[in-house]
């Protein structure tokens, strides 16, 4: 019966958390370089494994392409792990002899991880990564459509960790992966920080659960094209972005928009990078793909799919070789489904007349469903630039490269992570790519550096008092009286 299912998935979740605790407590009391050994078997492990696992992804739940779903994986195991290797998270992190503070690493404890379908092992790699660094424990909730290949990515985390000398019981994935069973996670009394990546109703949960909470909120991702770009590159940026395992990571462009006057030059070279130009009833029958039948949210059958499936499912022809539908779009909004995120292969087109026009589509198109994730601009005019990063409301504005990489930061200086925060503008605790940086507490050791200056008005009114009498000439009759007032009035 599902509900004996139901009551097996609550029982599998409070079971991994007593055992996650038990097993942090242990961990906790580790060396850097204890934790450090730990962390590069783990970080070896999925480098390894990238491609064995990029393909279960793939098989299971029908997202994106193995090469790319492999590229993702040796993401995390490579750029992530050399951006975290040398952090110190145990002990005294840093000194600042000058004010005399001591800043001292605390691990949070227990962290709850909710991993998507479109990138489920690299997402349990990253966040296994990054936890354990912080010496904390965790425990997994996949998505049922990849709960086989989350598993296995978990249990090769878990494997290395312990080979490394972690405390069994450190890593642990559910096996009931359920509504139920994620917000029984999310509020048990042990978890002590969650780490949601997924739908916004699953983020939204995350952060009504009571616990302290890093959501990732939709990104509807614009890229402008000023007419200062190099076009060339632009267009090859793009198109290599977008199409990255078909589109599966929120960061990639959703819509490009360009100025009139080279307009057609991009197109262009959009052209001779494999897209294909929609119009007319072409435009009408991919659009009417995009959506569930509901008109409110995107029609999962899309997701992660090739050209040549889209183009098939809404029943029209493409070239082989076609990389990436696009469609011209003027209106931004769910009537105009090229307008939302697409999680696919499928790019709207904006022209605008100047960069403040541009600059208005854009914010229009976060304002959809992007609000404080990632923005695009090619552009070789700095002032314009500027502008875009003081104005847009994105958390990361990415120059002169593809979002998808530049976002994760994989060809940027950006700290490279599978977490993007969206800030208080997408509801989100933080605007950062997160890192274990977010996932331990840091206390201060604050030594005494000065005095407090002494606040004594009473005694200095009876200082003024006497000299000024003693100026003009006072008894010492009347001295006395002075001073019986003013103890008086301390109640002395």
């Amino acid at each position: 019966m599902k509900l004996d299912v139901d009551l097996q998935a609550i029982q599998e979740v409070r079971d991994c958390l007593h055992q996650a605790k038990a097993a942090q407590k242990q961990y906790e009391s580790m060396t850097q370089l204890q934790v450090d050994r730990i962390v590069e078997a783990m970080a070896a492990a999925a480098e390894e494994h990238a491609e064995r696992l990029g393909r279960l992804a793939v098989e299971e739940t029908g997202f994106g392409n193995i090469p790319d779903k492999k590229a993702k994986n040796l993401f995390v195991a490579r750029n992530v792990y050399e951006a975290i290797k040398a952090m110190k998270t145990v002990g005294i992190i840093s000194k600042d002899e000058e004010r005399s503070v001591w800043e001292v690493a605390q691990p949070v404890g227990v962290v709850a991880a909710i991993v998507p379908s479109t990138n489920p092992t690299s997402t349990v790699f990253f966040k296994s990564l990054i936890a354990l660094k912080a010496r904390n424990a965790i425990v997994i909730s996949p998505h049922p459509a990849a709960l086989r290949c989350s598993q296995e990515a978990a249990s090769l985390m878990r494997q290395a960790a312990e080979e490394a000398g972690a405390p069994p019981g450190l890593i642990q994935c559910l096996s009931y992966p359920s509504v139920e069973a994620s917000m029984e996670l999310m509020r048990h009394k042990l978890t002590d920080v969650i780490l949601a990546t997924g739908g916004s109703a699953m983020v939204k949960a995350a952060y009504s659960s009571g616990k302290p909470a890093y959501g990732v909120g939709p990104g509807n991702v614009p890229v402008y094209v000023h007419h200062s770009a190099d076009i060339p590159r632009a267009a090859n940026q793009i198109v290599q972005s977008k199409i990255f395992d078909y589109g599966t990571i929120c960061a990639s462009e959703q819509a490009i928009v360009v100025e009139r006057q080279v307009k057609s030059q991009l197109v262009d070279e959009l052209n001779r990078h494999g897209a294909h130009m929609l119009s007319g009833q072409d435009k009408e029958r991919v659009a009417s793909i995009i959506m569930s039948a509901n008109g409110k949210s995107l029609n999962p059958k899309i997701v992660g799919k090739s050209p040549q499936a889209l183009a098939a499912m809404a029943g029209i022809s493409v070239p082989q070789h076609t990389t990436v539908l696009i469609a011209e779009e003027t209106g931004v909004g769910l009537p105009y489904p090229l307008s939302v995120e697409k999680l696919t292969p499928i790019l709207a087109l904006y022209t605008v007349d100047d960069w403040q026009e541009g600059s208005r589509r854009c914010t229009q198109l976060l304002e959809l469903g992007g609000l404080g994730h990632t923005l695009g601009i090619h552009c070789e005019d700095e002032r314009i630039i500027e502008a875009f990063g003081f104005q847009l409301p994105a958390s990361r504005i990415i120059v002169n490269a593809g979002t998808t990489f530049g976002g994760i930061g994989a060809t940027t200086g950006i700290q490279p992570s599978m977490t993007l925060g969206c800030g208080s503008l997408g509801h989100n605790i933080t605007s950062d790519n997160i890192g274990p940086q977010h996932l331990m507490n840091v206390k201060r050791v604050a030594f005494g550096i000065r005095e407090m200056p002494s606040s004594e008005p009473a005694a200095a009114q009876l200082a003024e008092q006497v000299a000024g009498r003693l100026a003009v000439g006072i008894s010492r009759e009347e001295v006395l009286a002075i001073v019986k007032s003013v103890l008086s009035q301390m109640k002395l």
